[in-house]
C-alpha cells in the first residue's frame, strides 16, 4: 500500500507542484486548502507525512502542527513546513521535521527532506519520452 502525503497550503500552485513531486516519490497525496481542512483529512485518511504552509486562512500552518503534535495518534507523523524565507518560519521550524523554502527549488529541497526523513516510499519509474 502507497504511503500518503498530506499536503496543506492555500496556494493551488503550491499544492499541485508539491503533489506532483510526492507522487514522483511513490505517495498517494490528499490536499486541503488550509487547517480546517486537514483536520478533517486527518479524521479520514492518516497519512505517513504532513506538507504545510504557515500562513493559510481559516487556521494557521503552526496551529495545524500544534493539533497534530497534541494528540497520540497523530503526534509522530513526519511534518515538512514549505514556507517563504519572509514568513518568520524559523521559530516555527522547530514544530517541524524539515523545512522547505517556496521561493527556492522546491522539487530539488522536497527531495533532500524525503531522503533525510526516509520515509520508505517506491518511487514511479519514467518512460523515457522524446
Amino acid at each position: 500500500m502507497p504511503a500518503v502525503a498530506l499536503v496543506v497550503d492555500d496556494s493551488m500552485l503550491i499544492r499541485y507542484t508539491v503533489g506532483r513531486r510526492l507522487e514522483d516519490y511513490g505517495f498517494t497525496v490528499e490536499s486541503a486548502g488550509n487547517g480546517v481542512e486537514a483536520l478533517e483529512i486527518l479524521n479520514r485518511v492518516p497519512p505517513d507525512l504532513i506538507v504545510t504552509d504557515l500562513e493559510m486562512a481559516k487556521m494557521s500552518g503552526q496551529e495545524l502542527i500544534a493539533a497534530v503534535r497534541s494528540k497520540p495518534k497523530t503526534a509522530q507523523i513526519p511534518i515538512i513546513i514549505v514556507a517563504s524565507r519572509s514568513s518568520g518560519s524559523k521559530e516555527a521550524e522547530k514544530l517541524a521535521n524539515f523545512l522547505v523554502y517556496k521561493d527556492i527549488d522546491i522539487e530539488e529541497q522536497l527531495g533532500k527532506a524525503l531522503k533525510a526523513l526516509r520515509i520508505k516510499t517506491s518511487p514511479k519509474k519514467r518512460s523515457a519520452t522524446k
